[in-house]
This record gives structure tokens, sequence and C-alpha cells, in this order.
């Protein structure tokens, strides 16, 4: 009996530290091209030019698990968050705070999570990222966007159909 119990404990924390380990790599400003266990229907390729995204536009299934990989082709930083136009609103001001309220024009991304639930990456350029995600089932229209202060008003920003 007691090696029943011994036997559930160490399954039950050896899938919690792999769970935990997955959801780490699918964050903000960590090391998120350590998606290789992950499961998902597709990739899709995004190419982070100096104010521009391409595609422009992309449609994903309700509940599709996509990999985005992203490369940033231009010669600034860029992130790559995606949310619904509120969110990316509220991050674009959250990100001009930042800005101002620490006197640099750069983009850390140690000073803080950077709107919290919006899956997102940082890229800097030359630099690929990986992204995984899943479509959400309630809603019809998201956007992704970089929101590091004067991007998105240049036109870096794209619609996800679903």
């Amino acid at each position: 009996m007691r090696t029943h119990y011994l036997i559930l404990g160490l399954l039950s924390m050896s899938l919690g530290t792999l769970t935990t380990t997955a959801w780490a790599s699918l964050g903000h400003g960590d090391n998120s091209n350590e998606v290789h266990n992950l499961d998902f229907d597709r990739t899709i390729s995004v190419e982070a030019g100096d104010m521009w995204f391409e595609p422009e536009e992309m449609t994903i299934e309700p509940g599709e698990t996509v990999q985005f990989d992203i490369t940033n082709t231009g010669n600034l930083e860029h992130e790559f968050v995606i949310g619904d136009k509120a969110a990316q609103k509220a991050h674009r001001e959250m990100m001009q705070g930042m800005t101002e309220g620490h006197g640099h024009g750069g983009h850390d991304m140690a000073e803080s999570e950077h709107g919290g639930q919006m899956p997102s990456v940082s890229i800097k350029a030359g630099e690929t990222k990986t992204l995984v995600w899943t479509a959400p089932e309630n809603v019809e229209r998201l956007e992704y966007a970089c929101n590091i202060p004067g991007h998105y008003e240049s036109g870096m920003y794209g619609e996800i159909n679903l």
C-alpha cells in the first residue's frame, strides 16, 4: 500500500514539473524557443520588419493550436502580442508609461510582465522566437501587435479572424 502511494506521489510531482516547464516556455521575454514537446495543429511563419508584420491578416480556427515562428528581419526590437483591441490599447499605454517613467527609450523586458494574460514574445533584431497559442472558442477577431511606443501607430499590427 505504501508503495502505491509513493508511486502516485512521484507521478504527480513529475507531471506537475512537466506542466510547469511547458507553460513557462510560452511567456513574454523568456526562452520561448523551447517548445519542442508541445502539440500544435500547424505552424505560421511571421516576419516582423521595421514597422510591419507579414502576413497582415490570418485566419485561425477556434480551438486550433498554432506555433508561431516570428522572425525579426528589421533593425529594431519588436514584440508579438496577441489580444483584443482593448487589451492591446491597455498594453500600449502601459508600455508608454514604462518608457516615460524610467527615462529611457528602450524596451526593457525585465521591468514587468507586459500584459499578464496576453501571449507574447519579444524579438531582438535578427532573432527568431516561437510562441505556441490556442485560439479561444468565444471570440471572432483578435489582433497581433507590437506595442513598443510608436510601433503600433506606424502600422505594426494585424488581424486574427476566428
